[in-house]
């Protein structure tokens, strides 16, 4: 985790083109993230989700597709979003902060759909974005038994270590 890193990184209208890095997503201590317009493209990526104490992210005016990702409602602090002018679609997430964001976080994403907007998502949308939630719960719940797993053997295997030294 990097610690010494500004909380406010602000790279817009800086042209740049790609993905957003993964690496972003070991920025723990950032409050504001801000890309808006460049030319990123690709998904926004998941590892976002790890910025807990992100307060502000402004994706917009970049080139970015795919559905927003679910996750997103665990940062619990995010006041301030914007994702206009991509090329997003699917349901916009609902409940948390999701239900506080303007309407003109999403203008711009043509395929982009729900309670906050006019085109409402149809049932197929809405169901995509409940087996999306699905799977990301089954990631968790997966990554909990392993953790446990490996945590468990190395409890026991410090105990076979720490009992022989000291016999």
């Amino acid at each position: 985790v990097v610690t010494s890193f500004p909380t406010v990184l602000n790279l817009s209208n800086n042209s740049l083109t790609g993905v957003i890095p993964p690496q972003i997503g070991q920025l723990k201590v950032l409050a504001v993230l801000d890309f808006s317009f460049n030319k990123l493209s690709g998904q926004i990526p998941q590892c976002i989700c790890n910025l807990t104490n992100l307060q502000v992210l402004d994706l917009s005016s970049n080139n970015l597709t795919g559905d927003i990702p679910v996750a997103l409602n665990a940062l619990h602090f995010l006041s301030a979003f914007n994702i206009s002018n991509n090329n997003l679609e699917g349901p916009i997430p609902s409940g948390g902060q999701f239900d506080t964001f303007q309407n003109s976080s999403f203008d711009g994403n043509p395929k982009l759909c729900g309670s906050v907007l006019t085109h409402i998502c149809n049932s197929a949308e809405a169901h995509e974005a409940i087996i999306l939630s699905g799977k990301q719960t089954n990631c968790k719940v997966a990554f909990v038994i392993a953790f446990s797993v490996f945590f468990g053997v190395g409890v026991l295997y410090d105990q076979l270590v720490l009992s022989r030294y000291f016999s």
